[in-house]
């Protein structure tokens, strides 16, 4: 597949488009690019979700009305650039390299999870809300935290902007604090100073760090990751494990993301990718992961993405699912049903006692499955080295 094809795609390159695909994206990327123009100009983030204002909203609108996660934003970067939109995809870029710089607490060259949505501040603000029964501005621990799998995705953008630079500097933090005897760490929860380190092990956040560090030519650190997702491959299964539980245990989870990522970073089959798929699939999509009832879109698309890359008819269903899935702002719903579980909590409990929350996606429009179902219509696979 030549490079304009397989990795970005200028805004010429549109034109060689069917009609319908052609519209698809100019529809995904102007939905993107209008969440992006009501911000002020300069570096910006954009949020992650359309959330509830009025008196329908539930705690998840409260928790995320203002959240721009590193994740959701590097890959709409990703995607605006694969469109042609340079410009846009650096002002992302910018403040992403910004937030690095200057953060609150940290000079370490490590990202947050998430910041708060609208232009880049210096120091760079956290997301949060005003808790009215406690009378006090709460943060929430996973979004102040530094999860390996976002920072991956922010020097995929940083690598892809030129900005080798910032990437460096993150992939410097990753080998200092979360290198493992194979592969990384999952990374670090809650608030400064002293935050949890998190010593889990994932398939597709290495998979991530398999790929950023890849373009980044750091080529001993790409193999370091690239060996812990070989040992999580169970060939009887014929797909990737989840990955590793703090006591070294394999966690079994079929999940979308590790069963098919590998295979669009170049170290996996096809038939793994499939394998993965078939067990995932929920009607004309897939699920999150085998816990997920429904479909999810964001997977759907890059599960899309993987099919059309070997001719398979089905990835045009799949990517029917996701347009029947997309809201009047143009931004594609995060879940077909009202809510959908992942069968993963979002982090352990800085309470005594108290059950970690699981981590559910709800029906609000979203930037994450937006940008995916953007790259998947440009068959555009941003983990191809």
């Amino acid at each position: 597949m030549p490079e304009t094809r397989r990795f970005f795609l200028t805004s010429a390159g549109l034109s060689l488009l069917v009609p319908a695909a052609r519209a698809a994206v100019l529809d995904l990327i102007r939905a993107i690019r209008a969440a992006m123009a009501a911000l002020p100009a300069g570096p910006v983030l954009l949020n992650s979700f359309f959330t509830e204002a009025g008196p329908q909203k539930s705690d998840f609108d409260v928790t995320q009305a203002n959240a721009a996660y590193v994740y959701d934003n590097a890959l709409a970067g990703l995607a605006l650039l694969a469109a042609g939109d340079r410009t846009g995809a650096a002002r992302i870029g910018q403040a992403l390299e910004i937030a690095q710089a200057h953060d609150r607490f940290y000079r370490d060259g490590r990202l947050r999870n998430a910041y708060r949505a609208g232009a880049m501040a210096t120091p760079a603000m956290l997301p949060g809300w005003w808790n009215s029964a406690t009378n006090q501005w709460d943060e929430d621990p996973y979004q102040v935290g530094s999860q390996t799998g976002p920072v991956a995705w922010a020097m995929l953008l940083w690598s892809a902007l030129g900005q080798t630079g910032a990437a460096n500097r993150a992939g410097d933090w990753l080998d200092d604090q979360l290198r493992a005897p194979s592969g990384y760490y999952g990374g670090f929860y809650g608030f400064e100073p002293h935050p949890l380190k998190l010593t889990w092990q994932s398939t597709e956040q290495n998979t991530d760090l398999i790929a950023a560090f890849g373009r980044l030519g750091r080529e001993e650190d790409c193999a370091h990751a690239k060996a812990f997702v070989a040992g999580m491959f169970d060939a009887q299964a014929g797909t990737f494990n989840a990955g590793l539980a703090p006591d070294g245990a394999r966690n079994p989870l079929i999940a979308a993301d590790a069963g098919i990522w590998p295979y669009l970073a170049g170290i996996a089959t096809p038939q793994s990718a499939r394998a993965a798929i078939a067990k995932l699939q929920r009607g004309a999509g897939i699920g999150f992961s085998a816990a997920s009832a429904g479909s999810w879109p964001e997977g759907t698309a890059f599960a899309a993405l993987a099919l059309a890359r070997q001719g398979d008819p089905l990835a045009k269903t799949f990517m029917a699912t996701v347009e029947a899935n997309t809201s009047p702002s143009g931004y594609v719903y995060a879940s077909v049903a009202p809510t959908l579980s992942t069968g993963l909590t979002v982090g352990p409990s800085l309470q005594p006692k108290m059950a970690p929350l699981p981590f559910n996606y709800y029906r609000r429009p979203a930037l994450a499955p937006t940008a995916w179902a953007a790259l998947a219509a440009l068959e555009v696979n941003p983990l191809a080295r």
